[in-house]
Protein backbone atom coordinates (compact mmCIF):
# COMPACT_ATOMS: atom_id res chain seq x y z
CA UNK A 1 0.00 0.00 0.00
CA UNK A 2 1.48 3.15 -0.78
CA UNK A 3 2.25 5.80 1.88
CA UNK A 4 -0.01 9.25 1.88
CA UNK A 5 1.58 12.18 0.18
CA UNK A 6 0.73 15.74 -0.13
CA UNK A 7 -2.08 17.27 0.87
CA UNK A 8 -3.02 13.78 2.00
CA UNK A 9 -0.39 13.36 4.48
CA UNK A 10 -0.83 16.88 5.44
CA UNK A 11 -4.90 16.30 6.13
CA UNK A 12 -3.81 13.54 8.44
CA UNK A 13 -1.24 15.03 10.00
CA UNK A 14 -3.62 17.73 10.67
CA UNK A 15 -6.66 15.43 11.96
CA UNK A 16 -3.67 13.87 14.55
CA UNK A 17 -2.80 17.38 15.83
CA UNK A 18 -7.06 18.50 16.25
CA UNK A 19 -7.48 14.53 18.40
CA UNK A 20 -4.19 15.36 20.38
CA UNK A 21 -5.62 18.79 21.45
CA UNK A 22 -8.71 17.70 21.95
CA UNK A 23 -8.08 14.38 24.14
CA UNK A 24 -4.46 14.25 25.11
CA UNK A 25 -3.85 15.97 28.87
CA UNK A 26 -0.51 17.19 30.48
CA UNK A 27 0.44 13.71 32.39
CA UNK A 28 -0.45 15.88 35.80
CA UNK A 29 -3.88 17.07 34.54
CA UNK A 30 -4.86 12.90 33.67
CA UNK A 31 -7.00 10.48 36.27
CA UNK A 32 -5.93 7.66 37.03
CA UNK A 33 -6.31 4.49 35.31
CA UNK A 34 -9.52 2.44 36.22
CA UNK A 35 -7.29 -0.68 35.13
CA UNK A 36 -4.76 -2.32 37.02
CA UNK A 37 -3.14 -3.45 33.95
CA UNK A 38 -3.23 -6.32 31.48
CA UNK A 39 -4.01 -9.57 33.18
CA UNK A 40 -3.23 -10.89 29.87
CA UNK A 41 -3.49 -11.42 26.47
CA UNK A 42 -4.01 -14.23 24.47
CA UNK A 43 -3.80 -15.54 20.68
CA UNK A 44 -4.39 -18.66 18.71
CA UNK A 45 -1.59 -21.20 17.60
CA UNK A 46 -0.90 -23.86 15.91
CA UNK A 47 1.42 -26.01 17.90
CA UNK A 48 1.26 -26.28 21.81
CA UNK A 49 4.90 -27.74 22.40
CA UNK A 50 6.73 -25.60 19.56
CA UNK A 51 4.96 -21.92 20.84
CA UNK A 52 6.24 -23.13 24.46
CA UNK A 53 9.79 -23.89 23.07
CA UNK A 54 9.78 -20.96 21.34
CA UNK A 55 8.63 -18.21 24.31
CA UNK A 56 10.35 -20.12 26.67
CA UNK A 57 13.54 -21.30 25.46
CA UNK A 58 14.35 -18.50 22.92
CA UNK A 59 12.45 -15.58 24.50
CA UNK A 60 13.02 -16.28 28.40
CA UNK A 61 9.28 -15.92 29.58
CA UNK A 62 8.38 -19.17 32.03
CA UNK A 63 5.58 -21.16 31.09
CA UNK A 64 3.05 -21.01 34.35
CA UNK A 65 -0.08 -22.30 33.73
CA UNK A 66 -1.28 -25.03 31.23
CA UNK A 67 -4.87 -26.48 31.64
CA UNK A 68 -7.75 -27.12 29.27
CA UNK A 69 -9.90 -24.33 27.82
CA UNK A 70 -13.24 -24.06 29.94
CA UNK A 71 -15.21 -23.07 26.14
CA UNK A 72 -13.70 -25.65 23.86
CA UNK A 73 -12.95 -29.57 24.94
CA UNK A 74 -9.83 -30.49 24.09
CA UNK A 75 -8.14 -26.85 23.83
CA UNK A 76 -5.33 -26.14 26.01
CA UNK A 77 -4.82 -22.47 27.42
CA UNK A 78 -1.33 -21.70 28.43
CA UNK A 79 0.47 -19.15 30.17
CA UNK A 80 3.74 -17.30 30.04
CA UNK A 81 4.97 -14.82 32.60
CA UNK A 82 6.50 -11.40 30.53
CA UNK A 83 6.73 -9.63 33.87
CA UNK A 84 5.15 -7.50 36.36
CA UNK A 85 2.08 -9.75 36.84
CA UNK A 86 1.38 -9.72 32.82
CA UNK A 87 0.77 -12.86 31.24
CA UNK A 88 0.65 -13.89 27.65
CA UNK A 89 -1.95 -16.99 26.90
CA UNK A 90 -2.30 -18.93 23.87
CA UNK A 91 -5.21 -21.41 22.73
CA UNK A 92 -5.05 -24.31 20.54
CA UNK A 93 -8.38 -25.00 19.10
CA UNK A 94 -7.49 -28.78 17.80
CA UNK A 95 -9.55 -29.44 14.40
CA UNK A 96 -10.58 -25.92 13.51
CA UNK A 97 -8.24 -24.68 10.47
CA UNK A 98 -7.11 -21.10 11.13
CA UNK A 99 -6.27 -18.74 8.39
CA UNK A 100 -2.71 -17.60 8.89
CA UNK A 101 -2.17 -13.93 11.13
CA UNK A 102 -2.80 -10.97 9.25
CA UNK A 103 -2.47 -6.91 9.61
CA UNK A 104 -6.57 -5.71 9.48
CA UNK A 105 -8.42 -3.19 11.34
CA UNK A 106 -9.37 -4.42 14.39
CA UNK A 107 -6.34 -6.96 14.45
CA UNK A 108 -2.82 -6.96 16.29
CA UNK A 109 -0.22 -4.56 14.57
CA UNK A 110 2.25 -5.96 16.87
CA UNK A 111 2.74 -6.51 20.99
CA UNK A 112 5.88 -4.91 22.31
CA UNK A 113 7.13 -6.40 25.03
CA UNK A 114 10.32 -4.35 27.58
CA UNK A 115 12.95 -5.79 28.43
CA UNK A 116 16.05 -5.14 30.25
CA UNK A 117 19.29 -4.95 28.24
CA UNK A 118 20.99 -8.44 29.26
CA UNK A 119 17.70 -9.98 29.13
CA UNK A 120 16.97 -8.00 25.31
CA UNK A 121 20.80 -9.45 24.17
CA UNK A 122 20.19 -12.86 25.31
CA UNK A 123 16.74 -13.30 23.71
CA UNK A 124 18.64 -11.50 20.36
CA UNK A 125 21.79 -14.36 20.42
CA UNK A 126 18.91 -16.82 20.84
CA UNK A 127 16.79 -16.20 18.19
CA UNK A 128 20.40 -15.53 15.93
CA UNK A 129 21.25 -19.10 17.18
CA UNK A 130 17.72 -20.46 16.27
CA UNK A 131 17.84 -18.35 12.41
CA UNK A 132 14.52 -16.62 13.41
CA UNK A 133 14.32 -13.54 11.20
CA UNK A 134 13.92 -10.10 12.81
CA UNK A 135 14.05 -6.69 11.36
CA UNK A 136 15.76 -4.19 13.75
CA UNK A 137 17.40 -2.81 15.27
CA UNK A 138 15.04 0.02 15.16
CA UNK A 139 15.67 3.88 14.97
CA UNK A 140 19.09 4.12 14.68
CA UNK A 141 19.36 2.77 18.26
CA UNK A 142 19.62 -0.87 19.75
CA UNK A 143 16.15 -1.07 21.38
CA UNK A 144 13.93 -2.93 19.32
CA UNK A 145 13.59 -5.97 17.37
CA UNK A 146 10.58 -7.00 15.36
CA UNK A 147 9.76 -10.86 14.55
CA UNK A 148 6.89 -13.29 14.27
CA UNK A 149 6.56 -16.51 16.28
CA UNK A 150 5.64 -19.09 14.81
CA UNK A 151 1.99 -19.02 14.83
CA UNK A 152 2.41 -15.39 13.01
CA UNK A 153 1.87 -13.55 16.52
CA UNK A 154 3.55 -10.65 15.93
CA UNK A 155 6.30 -9.28 18.15
CA UNK A 156 8.72 -6.20 19.14
CA UNK A 157 10.91 -7.32 21.55
CA UNK A 158 11.27 -3.45 23.12
CA UNK A 159 14.42 -2.44 25.41
CA UNK A 160 12.98 0.29 26.95
CA UNK A 161 11.11 0.82 30.77
CA UNK A 162 7.75 -0.22 31.25
CA UNK A 163 5.52 3.15 30.91
CA UNK A 164 8.49 4.80 28.37
CA UNK A 165 8.06 5.87 24.94
CA UNK A 166 11.19 6.74 23.23
CA UNK A 167 12.71 7.59 26.67
CA UNK A 168 9.97 9.61 27.97
CA UNK A 169 7.71 8.46 30.66
CA UNK A 170 4.12 8.41 29.81
CA UNK A 171 3.22 7.04 33.01
CA UNK A 172 4.35 6.01 36.04
CA UNK A 173 4.26 1.95 35.99
CA UNK A 174 5.10 1.42 39.84
CA UNK A 175 8.99 0.22 39.19
CA UNK A 176 12.09 1.42 39.48
CA UNK A 177 13.97 3.02 36.45
CA UNK A 178 16.45 0.52 36.40
CA UNK A 179 18.02 -0.86 32.76
CA UNK A 180 17.77 -4.47 33.87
Amino acid sequence: MPEPRGEELEAIRSRREEVRERYLRPRAERPASTARGVHHVAFICADVAETVRFHQELLGFPLVEMVENRDYRGSTHFFFDIGHGNLLGFFDFPGHPHPPAAEHLGGVQHLAISMGSAQHTAARRALDEAGVEYAGPDRGVEESLYLKDPNGVPLELYRERLGDFDGTPLVDPGIPATDD
